[in-house]
């Protein structure tokens, strides 16, 4: 798909905080590297919920296929035009391949996590990193849905706010 191995200036970073930056999505890890880190709990208790019979390992499998799936989507024209249209991320140009290396890692942790903790606790940290990145940057796994499904102009107002 045309992507960098490390963002279009070619040099490693661990992470960038700044989501208006444009080397966001470029460095290993930035503020929505808690999104894909909510997709692996997520994924974890979707699969339990309807496919619990399966090994650990094969709905691992079926949640790293899933979110492999969502980073080729997610890196696509069609995507990478949308985000740009529906929400704050004009500048977006998708991920570099560090990043999407690091996304799929970030959904792993998550999964195993939730495989060795209380559901609660899954819970908690879910809702900690959603209200964290909400207060932090005006973005999160909820609105970044929200704002490619159906934008909400109120929405893209109060998270330009952060800007």
């Amino acid at each position: 798909m045309g992507r960098l191995l490390l963002g279009p200036d070619g040099n490693p970073g661990f992470w960038e905080g700044n989501i208006w930056s444009s080397e966001c999505s470029q460095r290993l890890a930035d503020p929505y590297s808690f999104s894909h880190l909510a997709h692996g709990l997520i994924f974890f208790f979707l699969l339990w919920a309807i496919a619990g019979r399966l090994n650990l390992g094969v709905r691992y499998l079926i949640a790293l296929l899933a979110e492999v799936s969502w980073e080729l989507l997610e890196n696509s024209p069609l995507i990478i035009n949308r985000y740009r249209e529906a929400t704050i991320s004009l500048g977006y140009c998708g991920d570099s391949i560090l990043n999407s290396l690091s996304d799929l890692l970030m959904m792993s942790f998550g999964f195993f996590m939730a495989s060795r903790m209380p559901a609660w606790l899954s819970v908690i940290l879910l809702l900690i990193m959603e209200a964290g990145c909400a207060i932090a940057c005006h973005d999160n796994l909820t609105l970044n849905v929200i704002m490619l499904i159906h934008p909400v102009e109120a929405i893209k107002l109060w998270q330009m706010s952060g800007h």
